[in-house]
């Protein structure tokens, strides 16, 4: 029985212990925090819930291909995932609404309401969600060899609709509201191809997409508990220091403690720097690795959030809401002319009955927030300020909000990179060379000249996702098996 030590309780570091569990290796997993999930997590503020990762989850019904995986993961629980009816709002200052339903048939008659002069590009838009119905991109990307063969007959319309962005796609319709409300159908930031947008809509149309019960964190330790069940042991609070290395193969771990784990086999699904650049030195990497965490971009959407408890049920609100704003809203170095809001009321189990979390998003530099966090009062004070700032405005949206807020939650790349150890405070990004390399074969997932070493995680892959992240850690053990 071969002995595995994993690095990193997060959602890939879970996935591999679970199923090496299964398939009979002897696991044990290092993780630096005293709660597993990584970056799939949420935080207590009172009496309110701030969840940290979850937007949609693949694979949420057994509809979907990934569901089976979460099963065995004991990940969803039968009955308990929110579905959503709609998407995304959009609302502008002037009282234009666009709603992205996720019937198909309602979301076509309320955009012919919008604007009938439109119909030509809204048959267009409807007729490729529905078309995405018939595949889960996701699915067939993370899958084997039968999956990945029966994109075959979808590879038209992926080649369609991945090189057109929103924006391009929005500029297509006649109404004014249309072409500036559309591009936020997803997130708030440009760029997005159509295909991600058509992919989520879709597989929120047929319930293959919702949101666990309870948020990221219980999430995680529903993974953790099938983990621990199946005989695997997390050692928390444990931070590995290095990885131990005899005659280019990894041997084990050293904890910062002093503490020494003998493996036959190590794997890594902490932070892909540290992994490479501390834990083993530098020792073993390529060019390809080397230019891409030598250019890393200052910048990342949605990688600093403002967080609000507030004492108002928000019932008449979606999940996912974008307010186009009349006026800029600064906010540190940037400046903001849309608002994007993830609302969380008591149907996610996270906030009492009548209250709510509001979380709001915005992009912030990574050497902006460094350089305050040296001086630990001005970083907070321009925490404070943001906070104050965000809710001074979201006031004219939600009438009332500035008196019943009862909980403020600032977090920046500062807080992630220390509460996670991640790069710059950052999930991946796409590289600046070889971009489809990286897509088809990932980026880190072995190191050159080292064995009996391995990567899982969004860092190896080069993509992000908890999906791909529970992926790669089956995957990981269906290659060890049959090795």
């Amino acid at each position: 029985m071969k002995k595995i030590a994993i690095i990193g309780a997060g959602i890939a570091g879970l996935s591999a212990g679970c199923y090496a569990q299964m398939d009979g290796f002897e696991t044990e997993i290092f993780e630096l925090h005293n709660n597993p999930g990584g970056l799939c997590t949420s935080w207590k503020r009172k009496d309110y819930t701030i969840d940290g990762c979850i937007h949609h989850l693949p694979g949420a019904s057994p509809s979907s291909k990934l569901h089976t995986m979460w099963k065995e993961l004991g990940a969803i629980e039968d009955g308990r995932i929110l579905f959503d009816s709609i998407l995304r709002r959009t609302i502008d200052s002037g009282g234009n609404e666009l709603n992205f339903y996720t019937d198909l048939v309602r979301l076509k008659e309320h955009l012919m309401e919008i604007s009938p002069a439109d119909k030509a590009v809204i048959d267009q838009y409807l007729t490729a969600a529905r078309k995405f119905t018939k595949f889960e991109l996701l699915a067939m990307v993370a899958g084997k060899g039968k999956e990945r063969f029966s994109m075959i007959p979808h590879l038209p319309k992926i080649m369609k609709w991945g090189p057109i962005s929103l924006e391009q796609f929005a500029s297509r319709f006649k109404n004014s509201f249309l072409q500036k409300a559309f591009p936020t159908a997803q997130y708030d930031f440009q760029g997005i191809p159509m295909m991600i947008h058509l992919s989520f809509l879709a597989g929120c149309s047929i319930r293959s997409m919702g949101w666990p019960v309870g948020g990221s964190l219980a999430f995680s330790k529903r993974i953790a508990k099938r983990y621990e069940e199946l005989g695997g042991k997390i050692h928390y609070r444990s931070k590995v220091k290095g990885i131990v290395v005899k005659n280019d193969r990894a041997v084990g771990l050293i904890l910062e403690d002093g503490t020494k784990a003998d493996a036959d086999i190590v794997v890594s699904a902490a932070d892909g720097y540290s992994t490479i650049y501390e834990m083993l030195n530098g020792k073993y990497r390529d060019d390809l690795i080397d230019e891409y965490y030598a250019n890393p971009p200052d910048e990342q959407e949605m990688n600093a959030y403002v967080s609000l408890g507030v004492d108002l049920p928000l019932i008449d609100l979606p999940h996912g809401v974008t307010w186009l704003m009349d006026k800029k809203l600064e906010l540190s170095d940037r400046n903001y002319q849309k608002m994007d809001l993830e609302v969380f009321n008591s149907k996610t189990e996270m906030v009492p009955e009548g209250k709510s979390v509001v979380r709001i998003p915005f992009t912030a530099s990574y050497s902006y927030w460094k350089k305050l966090s040296n001086d630990r009062e001005l970083y907070v004070d321009q925490k404070g300020e943001i906070a104050e700032k965000v809710i001074e405005r979201l006031d004219g949206l939600i009438s009332g909000i500035k008196e019943k807020v009862e909980v403020v939650n600032v977090s920046t790349p500062i807080t992630t990179e220390r509460f996670t150890g991640n790069f710059h405070g950052m999930q991946v990004w796409t590289p600046r060379s070889k971009p489809g390399r990286i897509m088809s074969k990932g980026l880190s997932k072995t190191l050159p000249e080292l064995r009996d070493f391995y990567m899982v995680g969004q860092w190896a892959q080069g993509l992000i996702g908890i999906a791909t992240a529970a992926v790669q850690g089956k995957k990981l053990v269906q290659k060890l098996k049959k090795r």
